[in-house]
Formats: structure tokens, C-alpha cells, sequence
């Protein structure tokens, strides 16, 4: 269980900074991070939401090493483990258009990095979230 919370708060922790980069100005993997239609962008965070959404999962990271590495749990940190392992796994399953495992826009960068990387990462965080909260 020990490699499942040290690799869960590491790919937190690394998203989250990417995304402080790319509130910062990064335009390194931009292209396929956002999820696109006919050449346009269907989202367009701005720089304080880019940011806080960094800030959200590396929160998200606290509450996975919470989960296994301290030894008094707060039934929040219980609460959040269980609501995160959802809250990912619904992201992997997606809208139904842009995003997820059964999503309509398959023919864009960012659809083949969906289905490639971003919803099995969803897949794992959820399980991985479920497995901690269940432990803990």
C-alpha cells in the first residue's frame, strides 16, 4: 500500500505543477491538455483557474498521503478519499462528448491523449483513492 499512496501523491503533485506552468505561461503539452472541436478549444481557463486547479490537486495529493501515511485520520480526510475515488472515476467514464471513455470527439489530439493517458489515469486515481480510503 506503501507504493500506491507514494505514487498517487507524486502524480498529484505533478500535475499540479504542470498546471501551475501552464498558469504561469507554459505552452508545453497545452495542445493536448485541453479538450478541443473543429480546431477550437472548448474550455479556455484563464490564468486564476489554471492555478487553482493546481492548488486543488495538490490538496488532492495531502488527502492521498493523509490517508495511509498518517496515524490519526480525520473522518474528513476519510469523507474526501471516498469522494475523490468517485469523483475520478466518473471523469474516466466522461460527458459523453469531449472527455472519458465514451466520448464522441475522437478525432483530435487531445481525444487520443484521453483515451490513451488521461482516462486510464483517472481509472487509477479512483481505484487508488478507493484502496486508501478503504485501508484507512
Amino acid at each position: 500500500m506503501d507504493l500506491i499512496a507514494i505514487v498517487t501523491t507524486s502524480l498529484l503533485i505533478i500535475m499540479g505543477l504542470f498546471h501551475f506552468y501552464w498558469a504561469f505561461g507554459g505552452e508545453v503539452g497545452l495542445d493536448r491538455a485541453l479538450p478541443t472541436k473543429e480546431g477550437r478549444c472548448l474550455i479556455n481557463p484563464g490564468t486564476f483557474l489554471t492555478f487553482s486547479v493546481g492548488l486543488v490537486l495538490l490538496g488532492f495529493s495531502f488527502v492521498a498521503y493523509s490517508l495511509h501515511f498518517t496515524a490519526v485520520h480525520s473522518d474528513y480526510v476519510l469523507y474526501a478519499g471516498w469522494f475523490l475515488s468517485l469523483l475520478f472515476l466518473i471523469r474516466a467514464v466522461g460527458d459523453f462528448n469531449a472527455v472519458g471513455f465514451f466520448k464522441k470527439i475522437k478525432s483530435t489530439a487531445f481525444a487520443a491523449y484521453d483515451t490513451k493517458y488521461f482516462s486510464p489515469l483517472c481509472v487509477y486515481l479512483g481505484t487508488a483513492f478507493a484502496l486508501l480510503s478503504y485501508e484507512a
